[in-house]
């Protein structure tokens, strides 16, 4: 029987751990996950804005297609715009078939030296997969192919897992995961051939349930944002903390969100002591200094 998922990581109360030390008397990282995402409007749509006319579900699915096309076309230059003109770079959490169907949007992130991290092939749950590795080895040969490195982090299409997955990542060579949602630290996973590093991520400061499931106003984007980092600011000059902050482009992208996602951000650089780096950068980071257990 394969091994529960829960059974893979070992409890570690935040409190007891040795203390990490970042760079330049920094004391917490915050990291910008931007999830760009290919919809293959043949399929039933990952996530819908708009009900079918009387409960009646309609494939194509044009409107609620549509509506995550309006991400790739307009939304994503907002992002991108907010981004740069900050000096931010952030993790590109793409699926593999982006760098083909939508490659001006991929070539702007390299341009930029954004880290592309891998997030499945084609948008949808890994556990539907007929074969989760193969999937796997073709999104990271996609990345690779397009950017000339292999991504070494991965985050699941809607952070989703079953027993297998970890051990098929761990084989495909990636070395951190963002679907771990458990800890304000990084943790180690076991799997197999080698464990594998779980970076925080969030469902917190994510505009899919911040958004779309529990339907607040845009502004919630900014007012949640700075009660978050501030406590973790605070905490964190005891113990060190990673914030991370996911937007899509067809959520954070439309007009009436971008400018709260632009004061956050303002926001957070203002603040002494404050590292924003990529997903990359805290996976080394952390493993310099925690070793993975044999």
């Amino acid at each position: 029987m394969s091994q529960l998922l829960s059974d893979r990581i070992q409890y570690s109360a935040i409190v007891d751990r040795p203390r990490l030390v970042l760079p330049a008397g920094a004391r917490m990282v915050v990291w910008l996950i931007v999830n760009i995402e290919h919809w293959s409007i043949a399929n039933a749509m990952p996530r819908t804005v708009l009900s079918p006319p009387m409960g009646q579900p309609l494939q194509p699915d044009l409107p609620n297609w549509a509506w995550h096309e309006y991400g790739m076309r307009v939304g994503f230059w907002r992002i991108f715009d907010a981004l740069n003109q900050r000096n931010i770079v952030p993790t590109l959490a793409t699926n593999g078939i982006v760098c083909t169907s939508y490659p001006r949007v991929a070539e702007a992130g390299l341009e930029k030296g954004w880290e592309m991290m891998g997030h499945g092939f084609i948008q949808g749950p890994m556990h539907k997969l007929p074969n989760q590795l193969e999937s796997i080895e073709q999104t990271v040969d996609a990345i690779k192919k397009f950017s000339g490195k292999p991504p070494v982090g991965w985050e699941s299409p809607g952070l989703t897992e079953n027993n297998e997955t970890i051990d098929c990542l761990s084989r495909a060579g990636i070395e951190y995961v963002a679907d771990w949602v458990l800890d304000d630290q990084p943790t180690w996973i076991q799997a197999s051939p080698k464990p594998v590093l779980s970076v925080p991520y969030t469902v917190e400061l994510n505009d899919i349930p911040m958004m779309l499931l529990q339907n607040n106003r845009g502004e919630e984007m900014f007012l949640r944002g700075v009660d978050h980092f501030e406590r973790l600011w605070s905490e964190s000059a005891s113990i060190p903390r990673v914030m991370a902050i996911s937007v899509h482009p067809y959520v954070t992208g439309a007009p009436h969100r971008i400018p709260y996602f632009e004061k956050l951000l303002d926001y957070i650089q203002k603040k002494d002591g404050v590292l924003i780096q990529t997903g990359e950068w805290i996976s080394n980071w952390y493993r310099d200094q925690v070793p993975a257990p044999q």
